[in-house]
């Protein structure tokens, strides 16, 4: 006989106290705190509860040192139920990276590097010839449960001398395979001012509030008007916070100038989750708290938009006769140093902290 779970006396991001049921991995009941019983009760007074929380931009392919980690070290032992690797495989081990998931609790789905070889190298995009066509749409045809999209890193050290031609031939990846494309903006050349005219609906700039020379706000900290452009065509902005890519200083114009994220990552490996500056992707939302942005707005980066840009709308909601897919949160109200990638350093007074997930049917503590 099924086990049936109580979550009892959570909280939604609104403040209603809630108990939710679980009858074999799937919602059941939803009612006023302290209502409901079972076989398992546990007591989450002031644990909040929210769908499970969805990262869009990691690295989780061990083999690539040092951008990868295991699954769950980034997943549900931070809280996170889904993650999708952004662009570590290319077509030769993206089959790889696909089989690992039998292995692992979290849900991981993957965007298809442009480029063959993946993170093998860290020039993936110098030569055109590892751009291959054939063998990219091969791949998304043999794992379409699991190729979410495309990925194409477009900084000067990754294109070298290939320029802007590696992003043309990723768009026209995208159009064929009707996938959305996800580019990293880094360093010029190319000029971010070149990059954004190329990306269409439904595509994410990833890395948007990056501090550097290349960045998509001017000097006075207003957006360029080929980013305001991108955003009117339906191009979303993704956090992609990572080891060189999130700027305080850049988020605070943002902010003031209406350009919010659609989409809250981490970029997170082994060597960024161990050494900062981003740990978790509890500790990048937090960073959004003291920006002064509300838990609503903040939660609903790593469920709802993120579900909606995966078209999995079901991963981004609590809705009885769906299945369990939740994570659940404590807003700790204590002083917190956050240290952005620039090594600008403030102190917060919120942060968030996992406490557990449930995924798969089961209930993991974090």
């Amino acid at each position: 006989m099924a086990e049936r779970i109580v979550l009892q006396n959570v909280k939604r991001v609104n403040e209603e106290a809630i108990d939710l049921a679980i009858d074999d991995g799937v919602i059941a009941e939803i009612a006023g705190a302290g209502s409901l019983g079972g076989d398992r009760v546990i007591d989450l007074a002031g644990c909040y509860v929210s769908s499970g929380w969805i990262d869009l931009h990691v690295h989780a392919f061990p083999a690539f040192d040092p951008y990868g980690d295991e699954i769950d070290e980034i997943g549900v032992k931070q809280g996170v139920t889904t993650i999708v690797d952004a662009g570590s495989c290319g077509a030769d081990r993206i089959a790889e990276l696909a089989a690992s998931r039998a292995q692992a609790r979290t849900r991981l789905f993957a965007l298809l590097n442009v480029s063959r070889i993946g993170l093998a190298r860290i020039d993936e995009l110098s030569d055109l010839v590892w751009i291959d066509r054939a063998q990219a749409m091969s791949a998304i045809r043999a794992l379409p449960d699991f190729i979410v999209g495309l990925k194409a890193r477009i900084s000067s050290s990754v294109v070298r001398e290939s320029g802007l031609e590696p992003l043309r031939i990723a768009r026209q990846f995208a159009q064929v395979a009707s996938l959305p494309l996800m580019v990293h903006v880094g360093s010029k050349p190319p000029r971010t001012e070149e990059i954004l005219p190329l990306l269409a609906e439904g595509d994410v700039v990833t890395h948007y509030l990056n501090g550097k020379s290349n960045k998509l706000f001017d000097d006075a900290g207003r957006p360029l008007p080929e980013l305001m452009a991108a955003r009117a065509r339906g191009v979303r902005l993704d956090v992609g916070h990572g080891t060189a890519s999130f700027s305080f200083r850049v988020a605070e114009a943002a902010k003031a100038n209406g350009v919010h994220f659609d989409t809250i990552s981490s970029d997170l490996y082994r060597g960024n989750r161990l050494n900062g500056p981003v740990y978790s992707l509890a500790r990048v939302m937090s960073k959004f708290l003291y920006l002064g942005y509300p838990l609503k707005e903040v939660v609903a980066g790593v469920t709802s938009r993120a579900a909606a840009w995966l078209n999995m709308p079901e991963l981004g909601r609590i809705q009885v006769g769906d299945r369990a897919n939740l994570t659940l949160f404590e807003v700790r109200r204590e002083p917190v140093a956050l240290v952005d990638s620039e090594g600008d350093e403030r102190i917060g007074h919120l942060h968030l902290a996992a406490k557990g997930v449930i995924a798969n049917g089961r209930f993991m503590e974090c």
